[in-house]
Parts: C-alpha cells; sequence; structure tokens
C-alpha cells in the first residue's frame, strides 16, 4: 500500500511591502507594460500592480512572510478583465477581491491613505 500524501494549508502570516505608490492609471499601466508585467490585480475599486522577485517566495515558505518589492495602484471604479493601453498593448486584469492576501494589501493601502 503507498503512502497517500498530506496537505497542509500553511497561510502567511504578513506581507511586507517595501514601496507602495498611488499612480495616475495610464502611467501606472504604461509602467506595467514596460517593465514586462503580464497581468494586473482589481479589487473594490483599485488596480494594482504588484513587483515581487522569485526570492519573496523563499521567504515566504521558509519564514511566513511574504516581501513585496513595490505595489503601484490607481483607482478604477469598474472591473473589466482586460485593459486596452496605448500602444496597442493589452493588459488582462485579474479580479482578486476573494483573495485574502491581496486583501490584506489593500488594507494596508488604506490605512496609509487615512
Amino acid at each position: 500500500m503507498q503512502n497517500k500524501p498530506r496537505a497542509r494549508i500553511i497561510p502567511t502570516k504578513e506581507v511586507l511591502i517595501l514601496g507602495l505608490n498611488e499612480r495616475e492609471l495610464e502611467k501606472l499601466v504604461w509602467c506595467a507594460v514596460a517593465s514586462g508585467m503580464t497581468r494586473l490585480f482589481w479589487l473594490e475599486g483599485y488596480l494594482l500592480c504588484l513587483e515581487v522577485f522569485e526570492k519573496s517566495f523563499d521567504y515566504e515558505i521558509e519564514r511566513g512572510f511574504l516581501p513585496v518589492s513595490q505595489v503601484c495602484y490607481a483607482r478604477f471604479p469598474k472591473y473589466t478583465q482586460i485593459y486596452k493601453a496605448s500602444g496597442g498593448h493589452e493588459l488582462p486584469i485579474i479580479d482578486v477581491s476573494d483573495l485574502t492576501i491581496y486583501r490584506a494589501i489593500l488594507d494596508a493601502i488604506r490605512r496609509r491613505q487615512g
């Protein structure tokens, strides 16, 4: 008889955001395109662009926290699946409203806004 694999849920305890900036929508989108980002994230009227380096996932696994190098955000009231940027570029937008890690990031943004 083979051993069955065991699954454990180990949630991220903390997200450490090293840089946080509100940007104009077009600047945020162009930065994402020029930086090679493949998607943006939407929740509760905000569009988020996250820069997370590969090494960050090691920290998340080994130490329980996720360092995020940069979060840029813009107000974006209505969700749409694709954003058509200037120059013919299109970026998919993922609705992450139901994901706790993104909700934690949005909570940090709102606390900073006051």
